[in-house]
Order: C-alpha cells, then sequence, then structure tokens
C-alpha cells in the first residue's frame, strides 16, 4: 500500500489524533486530485477524445482485453493508452505492437494511478492523432476506485476466476463503475461461478450498472463490448443521444 493512499486508515496502531490528522490529510489530496481530474476531463474534451479508466484485480485482462479491442477498432478509432504497473514497461510494448501509441507510468510502490500521474501521461501521447484513450490502472479492486482520474468512464473487469462475490466483497469499487466486464468467460465450466449472481450483487450496489460478459480467446461478447463503445463514443460527440 502507498503513502499517499487512504487504505491504511484504521488498519494502523496510531492513536486517534494520529487517525484523524491521517484522514485530514487524505481528504486534502483526494480534494487536489478532483481538480487535476477536472483539469484532465477538460483537456481531453479540447481534443474531442473519449477516456476510458479501466480497473481490475491483477490477472483479470485488462491488457488482453486492449490488444483485441485496438485490433477490432483499428479501422474505426484512433486509441492511445496509458498504463499504470508498479514497474516494468511490459504492459505498454505489448499495446504498441499493436500499433497503438502508449505511455508507460510504474508507480513504483502507488497501488493506483492518479490524476497527476495521468497528467503527466497524457502529455506523452499524441492527442491530436487519437479519438479514444484507456487509462489500464494498477491491478487492485481498492484503491483506483478513490482517485478520479479525469475519465468520462469508469470500467471494472471481474474475471470469472475470481469469483462472483467480489462485488459484495469490494463495493467502493463497484459503485465507482459504469460497466462491468466480467471476463474469461470460457473458463466459466471449469469454475464456480454465476454470472447472474455476480450482476445481482453488483445492480444491488449500484443498480444502473451496464454489464457485458466477455471472452477475448474465444471472442464470445466482444461485438457487444465494441458496440458499447460505439455507442457511448457517439453520445459522447453528441450524435445519438
Amino acid at each position: 500500500m502507498c503513502r499517499e493512499c487512504g487504505c491504511s486508515v484504521n488498519h494502523t496502531h496510531e492513536k486517534p489524533a494520529e487517525d484523524k490528522k491521517t484522514l485530514e490529510v487524505f481528504t486534502k489530496i483526494l480534494d487536489a486530485n478532483d481538480r487535476q481530474a477536472q483539469e484532465n476531463r477538460e483537456h481531453f474534451d479540447e481534443h474531442g477524445i473519449y477516456c476510458i479508466n479501466l480497473m481490475s484485480s491483477p490477472g483479470a485482462g485488462k491488457t488482453s482485453l486492449l490488444e483485441k479491442t485496438i485490433e477490432l477498432l483499428r479501422n474505426e478509432l484512433r486509441i492511445g493508452v496509458i498504463e499504470g504497473d508498479l514497474e516494468t514497461s511490459r504492459d505498454a510494448e505489448r499495446i504498441k505492437s499493436k500499433g497503438a501509441p502508449a505511455y508507460q507510468i510504474t508507480t513504483g510502490s502507488a497501488c493506483h494511478l492518479d490524476a497527476f500521474m495521468v497528467h503527466e501521461g497524457i502529455h506523452h501521447l499524441p492527442l491530436e492523432d487519437l479519438d479514444v484513450v484507456f487509462v489500464e490502472n494498477v491491478g487492485n479492486l481498492v484503491c483506483p476506485a478513490s482517485y478520479d482520474v479525469g475519465a468520462h468512464l469508469n470500467v471494472v473487469l471481474l474475471s470469472v476466476t475470481e469469483g462472483d462475490d467480489k462485488p459484495e466483497k469490494y463495493p467502493v469499487m463497484f459503485k465507482s463503475a459504469d460497466l462491468m466486464l466480467i471476463t474469461k468467460t470460457d473458463l466459466l465450466p471449469y469454475v464456480d461461478f454465476s454470472v447472474e449472481r455476480a450482476v445481482s450483487c453488483a445492480r444491488k450496489i449500484k443498480p444502473s450498472m451496464d454489464f457485458i460478459a466477455l471472452s477475448v480467446k474465444t471472442g464470445e461478447g466482444l461485438e457487444n463490448w465494441m458496440d458499447y463503445l460505439r455507442f457511448k463514443i457517439k453520445v459522447y460527440k453528441g450524435v445519438v443521444r
């Protein structure tokens, strides 16, 4: 866990006064982050770019989904990616190999991307040549939910290998999401996972949440994901209402 994140609050042996001070500092950090996030959104809007924040546990399939999305939409949309990981630039390299510009942010010990990190990434992408920017957040179902990065859409991926109870266990993350992607559905015959139960749990937390079940490996549900992106971008650009 990182020093500036609120995940350590009430999980230490701090005295009440120290805990209160920690909360005050965390609140100031979030306020500053929210101001920067709004600036990020305005910057995207100036260039007519739709920004999507992808969040999930490690291994849920964010990078694989991005690779396939770039492949399927390369003739329709110009996509750029801001990658977040504690170390290595492997994910950015994978994205670049698909022909899309990408910028890697290595956070060191930080368990999430914040608006200031994304602001840095914005200035390393050719915005004038892009229609969509994906932010692939650090793999974590806790801390990224607290930090607005300036995206227009928040998406959480839930792999069937993780269990259908994750929305109940991590309600803040799923409450922050506009769309839940249930990934790796090709593994459903081999795991104890109910898509219906996962969706029901998520919608108890956020009734308006959309969901799509898909498999990058088999292609199941990918066209639904493509259509969803097309629709959201058309709404953003005012083509449909």
